[in-house]
Formats: structure tokens, sequence, C-alpha cells
């Protein structure tokens, strides 16, 4: 005699809503308020009803109801790490300990540690600054870099600035908040390649114009780039110097488009586009294509501006691209007045994947060799060089500096001093903090106040703990900080500083000859000012397939 199968276990919570629903609802006779027991029970069983009959969620269908427990808890997954899982040193992306600091020094409250540090001093990969014997003390912690001392409107750049955030991903709250903080501790703001909007400019603080390959603010409508547009906003008392985006750590060689839904009149304003159509940012720039004629458009760009510092930034790519850049320079005798160094580590822009983990030099790298190659054409005195890659303290700066930088950037450390808790959803308009949004009500709540006043001790704050470290390696300005001074841990009895752990090159060498590198060895002598291709002799390394 054959067995009828039982039902499954996992079917139990649908079935005992469907009886419980019916069981319950004479309960409604005795008082009304009884009717949410049959209401709950009913509208589990219609839940599991459509768990069963749709057809996109095999566990759904499996598991009616539970299912959705489950999605729940993986919905939550992150903020349950964050909250209760995530150590303090733990960087996901950025540490509890590296976010800790940017909100005790953004709030002006004590920023000590009591018990010894957290870090695994002999593990692998521990960096420090050693201290001198004779410490020394400064006044003044307010350390600056001229930038084109030759131009006609020469800049001179605080140590620490905003990183590039533009209006349309931050919230008009937090460009005011930002700019605001800026204005007060004198260090600019960098508008991002969003154009400049009213909120970076009604509160006057410094601003550096980025110009991205979308031209917004100084574009004809057919993204061209407009000379008239920019020369107007270009002379902006307020505008202290313009930047070429070449590309960002984020998202390095990958556009963008911002959908219709998007253009607000605001955006459509900063930006001069038109609103309620998508705008295109293509992945490379229209106004020029071969490292000459940037060059040509650096010179454009500083004669429509009235003499101001022109640069541009970039994360380092094909090492022959950018060697093509320096002996475009070189050949015509024009160089930008500063280059920022963006890493790979990604940075405020939501971007695939593979993008964020895999494409793109780390800061460390892309730094060392825009300043190596700089020195060997004997042009560093000429050029500045701004970093940006996840600075959130003073010894990220002093590593950067003692790298070749003349000054920091950062991005997500005034992100967390306006109130992000890095929840991660910058790219779904819901962010919890009201600073990477465009919903009104989500932004509103940010206070311009408040949150402007945590972005200036932010600054000031670090540009002090900066000055403390300083001393306390016995020098008097940032530009002392050479490789001699940060440590690395390699193994557990084998200790380099900077200088031993990376090759840094002689001023002159690859104008005299080229150096022992291997790098500067197999790309300088091929790499060309007329065009951004590969050399020739990669071309012929693999045969093309054929089809």
């Amino acid at each position: 005699m054959s067995r009828s199968p039982s039902m499954p276990l996992r079917y139990l919570p649908y079935a005992a809503s469907i009886i419980g629903s019916i069981a319950t609802l004479p309960l409604i006779t005795l008082h009304p308020g009884w009717a949410l027991v049959p209401g709950i029970l009913a509208a589990l069983a219609i839940l599991g009803t459509r768990d069963i009959l749709q057809r996109r969620h095999t566990i759904s269908r499996n598991y009616p109801i539970l299912a959705h427990f489950r999605y729940f808890l993986e919905s939550i997954g992150p903020e349950i790490r964050q909250y209760f899982i995530e150590s303090d040193t733990e960087a996901m992306p950025f540490s509890r300990e590296q976010r800790s600091i940017v909100y005790r020094r953004s709030k002006n409250v004590l920023d000590k540690r009591p018990f010894g540090s957290l870090q695994a001093m002999y593990n692998p990969g521990y960096e420090w600054l050693n201290h001198s014997m004779r410490p020394v003390h400064l006044d003044s912690y307010d350390f600056r870099e001229l930038v084109g001392p030759d131009c006609k409107r020469p800049y001179s750049v605080s140590v620490l600035n905003i990183s590039a955030m533009s209006f349309g991903s931050l919230s008009a709250n937090a460009i005011l908040a930002l700019n605001t903080g800026a204005h007060k501790g004198g260090f600019y703001h960098d508008t991002g390649e969003g154009g400049i909007s009213r909120y970076h400019q009604e509160p006057g603080g410094d601003l550096v114009w980025e110009i991205g390959s979308g031209y917004f603010g100084c574009r004809n409508p057919d993204g061209s780039f407009n000379p008239e547009e920019f020369r107007r906003n270009a002379r902006l008392e307020q505008v202290r110097m313009i930047e070429i985006k070449l590309s960002q750590g984020a998202k390095p060689g990958h556009g963008g488009i911002l959908p219709a839904a998007k253009v607000t009149p605001e955006i459509a304003r900063a930006r001069g586009v038109p609103e309620g159509e998508d705008v295109v940012s293509p992945s490379s720039h229209s106004a020029f294509t071969t490292p000459l004629e940037l060059m040509d458009f650096i010179s454009q760009l500083r004669e429509l501006s009235d003499g101001k510092p022109i640069g541009f930034k970039l994360a380092i790519g094909h090492p022959w691209e950018w060697f093509g850049l320096v002996k475009a320079m070189l050949e015509t005798g024009e160089h930008p007045d500063f280059i920022v160094v963006d890493g790979g580590e990604g940075g405020t822009g939501a971007a695939p994947l593979e993008y964020i983990n895999r494409i793109g030099e780390p800061l460390s790298e892309g730094l060392l060799l825009v300043h190596n190659t700089l020195v060997g054409t004997n042009l560093r005195g000429k050029v500045a060089i701004g970093a940006a890659g996840k600075i959130t303290s003073a010894f990220h700066m002093a590593r950067a500096l003692a790298l070749g930088a003349d000054w920091c950037n950062a991005a997500r450390g005034f992100m967390f001093s306006l109130g992000c808790i890095q929840a991660l959803n910058c790219h779904t308009d819901r962010c919890p903090s009201g600073v990477a949004t465009q919903n009104k009500r989500r932004g509103d709540n940010l206070d311009v106040a408040d949150k402007s006043e945590r972005v200036y001790n932010f600054h000031r704050n670090t540009i002090a703990a900066l000055g403390n470290m300083l001393t306390t390696a016995g020098l008097h300005h940032p530009q002392e900080f050479g490789p001699e001074h940060i440590m690395r841990r390699i193994s557990a009895n084998d200790i380099r500083t900077y200088r031993e752990l990376y090759h840094f090159i002689e001023p002159g060498s690859l104008i005299d000859g080229c150096p022992e590198h291997q790098l500067f060895q197999r790309y300088w002598p091929t790499a060309r000012a007329d065009s951004f291709d590969p050399p020739g002799f990669i071309m012929t390394l693999r045969e093309p397939r054929v089809h």
C-alpha cells in the first residue's frame, strides 16, 4: 500500500496563514480590534500565494513567506557587519577607526585614544613615521604651496582641500556646507565636473573649476567646448584654478549618462544643458586627441581665464600615455601649472565592481611615477602635484607628501565630516545622511550651519595633526617630508624606508639618458608627443587574431 507524500515543512507557514485567517474570522464579532489578527494572517496568505504563482524567484516558490525573511536579513547585511561585526581597523572601504577620527575632529571633540594602538605592528605592511630626538616648534601650521608662480594670477594652495564632487552627486545643502567651511578655513573646494552651481558660489569659498569631457558650464549644444562660456565662468573671482579632468580614480576611462529624470532645472542651469534630457559624459575629450593638442588646450584656457593656473587630473593607466604628455611638455615648452594624481582606490563616484577593484593605478605608484617623470625631465619645479586617494588622516597626508605631492585632496573624508555614515547608498538617491542625494526632503535635513563648522574643524584639526607630526620628526614644512621618513614592515625581520622600497630617479636623467629603471627603459624612448597610441613594438608582440 503506497503512502501519500506529506507536505514539506517549508510550506507550513503558508498553510498556517491560510488556515489561521479562516479560523480567526469569528474573532471580528467579539471586538473590532480583533480584526487585526485575521487581517495579518490573510495578508501573509496572499503573500504566500503570490510567491507560489510568480516565476522570477525560485527561492520564493520553494519557501513561500519564509523567503522574505532571508531577503530582509540579506538587505541589512552591510549594516549588521558595520555595526556589530566589523573590527575597528578593518577598512570596508574605510575602517571604524578612520571614520571615528574624522567624526571627532569634525565635532572638535577629544581625538585621543587610550591604552595603545590597535594596529598589528609586527604584520607585513604596517607603516609608520620615525620621530626625531630634536623636535622643533612652529608658530603656525598654515602650510601652503604657490601654484603657477609665472601666471598672471597664481594661487596659494592649502596642504589639504576638498576633492572633486559635483552638485548632482551631492545635495545642495552638502555643497553649501562644504563651500562655507572652505571659505572659513581658507582652502579650496573642487567643483567636480558638474559645473559651478549657485550653491558653490553663495558662500564665497575658493573654487577649483573641474572641466570634464562633457564641458559642463562651457559647452555648445552639441557637447563641444565653448570658449566664450568658458571665459565667462573662468573669470569669476571665486574661481582660483581650472582643472581638466582626464580620468578619475573611481572609474578611469569610463563615461556616463545622467538620465533625463535627474536633470532638474538647477542641475541643467549649472551644467548648461537642456532640462529633462539625457546628458552624456563621453569617455574621452573632443577638444584634444593627442598630447600636443592638450598642451595647446592648456595654453588656450590660461589665456581665456586671464592668467589663472591651469592643470589636469588623472588616474595613471598606460605609462606610455603619461610619458607622451611629458614629452609634449618638453617639445612645446608648454606645461600645466599643476597635476592632481587620483588613486585607483576609487572615490565618491559609483562604478562597476571591476572598475572599483581592478582598474587604475593605486595612489602611491601613480604619484611616484608622475613625480619621478617630472624630476627626470627637470619639470618638477615648474609643475605642482596634488594627490587624492583615501586620505583621511595626517599620516595619509605625510605618506603622500613623502612620495612627491605638494598638497592633498580628500573627498570621502570631507563627506564623513558632513555626517556620512558609509551606508554605501550613494548611487541609490537614498543617502540616510542627506549628503549624496538629490532627494530634496533628505538633503534639506542636512543643517548647513552645523555641518559647515564640522568641515572647517576637520580641516583645521587634521592640519594641526600634520603639523604635530612634522615637528615631532624635526621638520619645519610639509615639503621636507621625504621617503626616508616613512617606514614599512616587509616581514617579521625586514623593515625598509620608502627611500629603499621605491625607486627615485635623478634630476634630468630622462633628458641625459634613460635611467636604470625598467619601466622608463621600456616605455620612455618610444612614447610619442603626437599620439596616445601604444608604441609600435608593443603592437607587434602579438599577432592579431583572424576571424
